[in-house]
Protein backbone atom coordinates (compact mmCIF):
# COMPACT_ATOMS: atom_id res chain seq x y z
CA UNK A 1 0.00 0.00 0.00
CA UNK A 2 1.42 3.12 -0.71
CA UNK A 3 1.77 6.10 1.68
CA UNK A 4 -0.07 9.13 1.77
CA UNK A 5 1.94 12.57 0.74
CA UNK A 6 2.83 14.61 3.85
CA UNK A 7 1.78 18.13 3.14
CA UNK A 8 4.22 19.52 6.00
CA UNK A 9 7.04 17.41 3.97
CA UNK A 10 6.54 19.68 0.96
CA UNK A 11 6.60 22.82 2.84
CA UNK A 12 9.84 22.09 4.61
CA UNK A 13 11.67 21.08 1.33
CA UNK A 14 10.34 24.42 0.01
CA UNK A 15 11.66 26.32 3.47
CA UNK A 16 15.16 24.47 3.08
CA UNK A 17 15.85 25.13 -0.84
CA UNK A 18 14.60 28.72 0.08
CA UNK A 19 17.45 28.46 2.82
CA UNK A 20 20.18 27.15 0.44
CA UNK A 21 19.62 29.53 -2.18
CA UNK A 22 19.73 32.40 0.36
CA UNK A 23 23.13 31.26 1.37
CA UNK A 24 24.86 30.94 -1.98
CA UNK A 25 23.22 34.44 -2.88
CA UNK A 26 25.28 35.84 -0.37
CA UNK A 27 28.61 33.50 -0.88
CA UNK A 28 28.47 34.60 -4.71
CA UNK A 29 27.70 38.48 -3.13
CA UNK A 30 31.00 37.85 -1.30
CA UNK A 31 33.33 36.52 -3.99
CA UNK A 32 32.89 38.81 -6.91
CA UNK A 33 34.42 41.67 -5.38
CA UNK A 34 37.06 39.39 -4.51
CA UNK A 35 37.08 38.56 -8.45
CA UNK A 36 37.27 41.86 -9.25
CA UNK A 37 40.20 42.90 -7.06
CA UNK A 38 42.05 40.14 -9.18
CA UNK A 39 42.12 41.72 -12.51
CA UNK A 40 44.40 44.29 -13.87
CA UNK A 41 43.34 48.11 -14.13
CA UNK A 42 43.93 47.90 -18.71
CA UNK A 43 43.40 52.13 -17.37
CA UNK A 44 46.62 52.42 -15.38
CA UNK A 45 49.30 54.46 -16.58
CA UNK A 46 52.69 52.61 -16.38
CA UNK A 47 56.00 53.45 -17.56
CA UNK A 48 57.60 53.20 -21.12
CA UNK A 49 59.64 50.35 -20.43
CA UNK A 50 57.27 48.03 -18.80
CA UNK A 51 55.63 45.47 -20.97
CA UNK A 52 52.10 44.40 -20.23
CA UNK A 53 52.47 40.94 -21.72
CA UNK A 54 55.57 40.51 -19.61
CA UNK A 55 53.44 40.52 -16.29
CA UNK A 56 53.96 44.47 -15.59
CA UNK A 57 57.78 43.80 -15.72
CA UNK A 58 59.83 46.40 -16.42
CA UNK A 59 61.87 44.82 -19.22
CA UNK A 60 65.19 45.68 -20.55
CA UNK A 61 65.74 44.24 -24.45
CA UNK A 62 62.86 43.58 -24.89
CA UNK A 63 63.42 42.97 -28.43
CA UNK A 64 66.11 40.33 -27.68
CA UNK A 65 64.46 36.90 -28.49
CA UNK A 66 67.94 34.24 -28.61
CA UNK A 67 69.23 35.41 -25.10
CA UNK A 68 68.23 33.52 -21.83
CA UNK A 69 65.12 35.63 -20.00
CA UNK A 70 65.42 36.44 -16.66
CA UNK A 71 62.52 37.80 -14.58
CA UNK A 72 63.21 38.71 -11.11
CA UNK A 73 60.56 39.60 -8.58
CA UNK A 74 61.59 41.47 -5.87
CA UNK A 75 60.27 43.75 -2.87
CA UNK A 76 62.71 46.86 -2.37
CA UNK A 77 61.94 46.07 1.95
CA UNK A 78 63.21 42.93 1.29
CA UNK A 79 66.47 41.86 2.47
CA UNK A 80 66.86 38.42 0.93
CA UNK A 81 66.34 40.81 -2.06
CA UNK A 82 69.47 43.70 -0.83
CA UNK A 83 71.59 40.15 -0.80
CA UNK A 84 70.67 38.91 -4.19
CA UNK A 85 71.02 42.13 -5.82
CA UNK A 86 74.62 42.55 -3.89
CA UNK A 87 75.57 39.37 -5.03
CA UNK A 88 74.11 39.01 -8.67
CA UNK A 89 73.34 42.77 -9.56
CA UNK A 90 76.41 43.45 -11.07
CA UNK A 91 76.14 40.30 -13.53
CA UNK A 92 71.95 40.81 -14.25
CA UNK A 93 73.45 44.74 -15.57
CA UNK A 94 76.10 43.49 -17.14
CA UNK A 95 73.94 41.07 -19.51
CA UNK A 96 71.44 43.91 -20.01
CA UNK A 97 74.35 46.17 -21.29
CA UNK A 98 76.05 43.59 -23.37
CA UNK A 99 72.36 42.32 -24.77
CA UNK A 100 73.31 38.63 -23.27
CA UNK A 101 69.78 38.56 -22.11
CA UNK A 102 66.21 39.78 -21.67
CA UNK A 103 65.59 41.23 -18.21
CA UNK A 104 62.43 41.77 -16.25
CA UNK A 105 61.75 43.44 -12.87
CA UNK A 106 58.94 43.10 -11.30
CA UNK A 107 58.55 45.13 -8.35
CA UNK A 108 56.54 43.71 -5.55
CA UNK A 109 55.22 45.51 -2.51
CA UNK A 110 54.72 42.66 0.27
CA UNK A 111 56.50 44.62 2.59
CA UNK A 112 53.16 47.54 3.18
CA UNK A 113 53.51 51.23 2.35
CA UNK A 114 56.80 52.11 2.04
CA UNK A 115 57.44 49.14 -0.72
CA UNK A 116 54.94 50.89 -2.55
CA UNK A 117 56.50 54.05 -2.53
CA UNK A 118 59.64 52.45 -3.94
CA UNK A 119 57.88 50.49 -6.29
CA UNK A 120 56.31 53.55 -7.84
CA UNK A 121 59.84 55.78 -7.68
CA UNK A 122 61.25 53.26 -9.41
CA UNK A 123 58.81 53.71 -12.22
CA UNK A 124 59.42 57.39 -11.98
CA UNK A 125 62.77 56.90 -12.15
CA UNK A 126 62.01 54.39 -15.73
CA UNK A 127 60.62 57.48 -17.46
CA UNK A 128 64.03 59.59 -16.73
CA UNK A 129 66.55 56.29 -18.32
CA UNK A 130 67.66 55.92 -14.12
CA UNK A 131 65.96 53.13 -12.97
CA UNK A 132 69.07 50.67 -12.71
CA UNK A 133 70.88 53.90 -10.68
CA UNK A 134 67.59 54.04 -8.54
CA UNK A 135 67.21 50.33 -8.40
CA UNK A 136 71.21 49.95 -7.17
CA UNK A 137 70.60 52.67 -4.83
CA UNK A 138 67.10 51.78 -2.78
CA UNK A 139 69.45 48.10 -2.07
CA UNK A 140 72.82 49.43 -0.99
CA UNK A 141 71.00 52.14 1.35
CA UNK A 142 68.13 49.98 2.20
CA UNK A 143 66.57 50.63 5.50
CA UNK A 144 64.68 48.81 8.14
CA UNK A 145 61.57 47.69 6.83
CA UNK A 146 58.73 50.39 7.75
CA UNK A 147 60.50 52.31 9.80
CA UNK A 148 59.18 55.51 8.00
CA UNK A 149 62.53 56.37 6.01
CA UNK A 150 61.44 56.12 2.85
CA UNK A 151 58.73 59.15 1.81
CA UNK A 152 57.81 61.15 -1.11
CA UNK A 153 60.10 63.51 0.15
CA UNK A 154 63.03 61.26 0.33
CA UNK A 155 62.58 59.93 -3.13
CA UNK A 156 62.38 63.18 -4.40
CA UNK A 157 65.49 63.79 -2.91
CA UNK A 158 67.08 60.83 -4.28
CA UNK A 159 66.41 62.11 -7.74
CA UNK A 160 68.63 64.85 -7.64
CA UNK A 161 71.51 62.51 -6.21
CA UNK A 162 70.98 60.42 -9.26
CA UNK A 163 71.10 63.51 -11.94
CA UNK A 164 67.30 63.53 -12.35
CA UNK A 165 66.81 66.99 -13.10
CA UNK A 166 63.41 66.95 -14.59
CA UNK A 167 60.28 68.51 -12.74
CA UNK A 168 57.89 65.45 -14.08
CA UNK A 169 59.97 63.17 -11.71
CA UNK A 170 59.43 65.12 -8.94
CA UNK A 171 55.36 65.29 -10.09
CA UNK A 172 55.04 61.71 -11.04
CA UNK A 173 56.54 60.83 -7.24
CA UNK A 174 54.16 63.44 -5.29
CA UNK A 175 51.11 62.14 -7.38
CA UNK A 176 52.02 59.02 -6.90
CA UNK A 177 51.75 58.37 -10.96
CA UNK A 178 52.13 54.85 -10.69
CA UNK A 179 50.79 53.15 -7.83
CA UNK A 180 47.99 51.49 -10.68
CA UNK A 181 50.70 49.85 -12.18
CA UNK A 182 51.85 49.04 -8.89
CA UNK A 183 48.76 47.06 -8.06
CA UNK A 184 48.84 45.43 -11.62
CA UNK A 185 52.59 44.13 -10.49
CA UNK A 186 51.17 42.37 -7.18
CA UNK A 187 47.98 41.25 -9.29
CA UNK A 188 49.76 39.61 -12.18
CA UNK A 189 52.54 37.98 -9.79
CA UNK A 190 49.81 36.65 -7.40
CA UNK A 191 48.30 34.56 -10.31
CA UNK A 192 51.63 33.19 -11.26
CA UNK A 193 51.78 32.27 -7.25
CA UNK A 194 54.67 34.31 -6.31
CA UNK A 195 54.45 34.37 -2.96
CA UNK A 196 58.18 35.28 -1.16
CA UNK A 197 61.18 37.25 -2.83
CA UNK A 198 63.12 37.20 -4.59
CA UNK A 199 61.90 34.74 -7.02
CA UNK A 200 63.82 34.54 -9.96
CA UNK A 201 63.02 32.48 -13.51
CA UNK A 202 65.27 31.95 -16.23
CA UNK A 203 62.94 30.80 -19.40
CA UNK A 204 60.31 30.76 -17.19
CA UNK A 205 61.95 28.04 -14.93
CA UNK A 206 62.41 28.95 -11.22
CA UNK A 207 65.94 28.51 -10.62
CA UNK A 208 67.62 27.02 -7.37
CA UNK A 209 66.75 29.73 -4.66
CA UNK A 210 68.72 27.35 -1.87
CA UNK A 211 72.08 27.72 -4.23
CA UNK A 212 71.71 30.39 -7.76
CA UNK A 213 69.85 33.17 -5.18
CA UNK A 214 73.38 33.56 -3.05
CA UNK A 215 76.50 32.46 -5.31
CA UNK A 216 77.38 34.52 -8.32
CA UNK A 217 78.85 31.16 -9.69
CA UNK A 218 75.58 29.27 -9.48
CA UNK A 219 73.81 31.96 -10.86
CA UNK A 220 75.88 32.48 -13.55
CA UNK A 221 75.82 28.62 -13.90
CA UNK A 222 71.68 28.56 -14.49
CA UNK A 223 72.35 31.48 -17.35
CA UNK A 224 74.58 29.83 -19.32
CA UNK A 225 72.41 26.48 -19.33
CA UNK A 226 69.39 28.55 -20.42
Amino acid sequence: MSKAKNPAGGKDNFTRNLVIAVVLGVVLIMLVPTILSKQSDSSAAIPSSVSVEDGYGMVFNKELTDVPFIEIYEDFQCPACARFESVNGAYVEELITTKKAKVAFHMLSFLGAESQLAANAAACSADQGKFLQLHKTLYANQPSENSGAWTSSYFSTLGLGLGISSSEYDKCIAENKYMGWVKNVSEEGAKRNINSTPTVFINGKEIDRQRAYGSLADFMLAVEKA
